[in-house]
């Protein structure tokens, strides 16, 4: 099959588009043959080389799957050769403690297809069985793939973590992304009032038309319209993926008891905090890892009803998975890139 890979870490130049080995299905395990894959944040970091992500060279990325099930080994129910579906990115033993407590995104096995396991950057994937999620009747394969690991993020982060309600405000940081376009749609779902960030007048046009409310020109200086805005109070929720850019200014951001839910470090991975603040105006700061199997599950239900969209900002094919990469890095999209195989091997 074709596939890409990266042989080294390193730069985008890493990747390579060769033959390799097809995936066979274990007991307990499908093979998917792969019609769309969108990319995320997370393809950059392993392909560079992140000590917490125990990746083999070479090494196949791409975590948000779309495609139809190609093979299914023994143990397996359920499913059909030719089912459409989405592979869960999550990977939970579902038999350790936070697994069986329902937390199962905080298994002690826990990992990304994609960042360990071979990902989607191929004509075929393996997965467990129980990681096979059937698609949304109305839904194509690149808006399928375009919605698990962000939607589910910032669900889990919105509904599960900081418990967002109706008539609460709630900042957006770079509303343009992947994880930020669908934390606005989450967000005015559950009946908040959003304020976003975007970087481009094109970008603010687009968060507009995804719901929010108030769109902020400054990604580095949206703290003096916040409290202006807000009459001195501040937002009861902060969405914060960025980091050390954003980090202090999304906490000033905060009306007293307010939460900031985190779920990434996209600037770095250390922030100046200074804790007589956080006491005194009895603020919350959480983290957010991904999300548990049953939020997926009702994502993938809003999408299938219509009441979250997946945002595609552009189809490469799969053997421009370096210019993909690319454009992601240099922050130029709205929503998420999606990879295609070639189209006369489908």
């Amino acid at each position: 099959m074709k596939a890409v890979r990266f042989h080294a870490f390193g730069g985008p130049e890493e990747l390579v588009y060769e033959d390799c080995p097809k995936p066979a299905a274990g007991p307990g395990e499908v093979v998917v043959r792969v019609h769309a894959c969108a990319l995320n944040h997370l393809d950059l970091w392993i392909r560079q080389g992140i000590p917490a992500y125990n990746i083999q060279l070479p090494h196949i990325p791409g975590c948000d799957v779309a495609g139809v099930v190609a093979e299914i080994g023994e143990k397996v129910t359920g499913l059909s050769l030719g089912d459409r579906v989405i592979i869960a990115p999550g990977l939970s033993c579902f038999e350790c403690r936070y697994c069986l407590s329902g937390a199962d995104h905080l298994c002690q096995h826990y990992q990304i297809l994609g960042a360990g396991p071979n990902g989607g950057y191929a004509e075929f994937v393996k997965a467990p069985g129980s990681n096979i999620i059937p698609i949304p009747e109305a839904l194509s394969f690149e808006s399928a793939a375009a919605f698990p690991l962000t939607f589910l993020t910032a669900w889990h982060m919105l509904i599960g973590r900081a418990n967002l309600r109706p008539g609460q405000d709630v900042l957006v940081l770079a509303g343009g992304s992947g994880v930020g376009s669908a934390a606005i749609q989450i967000a005015k779902l559950a009946g908040a009032r959003v304020f976003a960030t975007a970087s481009s007048e094109k970008k603010r046009v687009q968060a507009r038309t995804m719901g929010a409310d108030v769109l902020l020109e400054s990604q580095e200086d949206f703290f003096n319209p916040i409290v202006e805005m807000t009459n001195g109070r501040g937002v009861d929720v902060v969405f914060e993926h960025v980091g050390p850019a954003t980090f202090e200014k999304s906490l000033k951001s905060l009306s007293r008891q307010g939460i900031l839910i985190t779920c990434g470090a996209t600037t770095g991975p250390s922030v100046d905090l200074d804790l007589r603040y956080v006491f005194s105006r009895e603020m919350n700061i959480m983290g957010a890892k991904m999300g548990r199997r049953v939020e997926l599950l009702q994502v993938a239900a809003l999408v299938g009803a219509g009441k979250l969209k997946p945002v595609i900002d552009s189809v490469f094919p799969l053997s421009e998975a370096r210019a993909a990469q690319e454009k992601m890095k240099d922050g130029d999209l709205f929503g998420k890139i999606v990879l295609k195989p070639p189209e006369k091997e489908i």
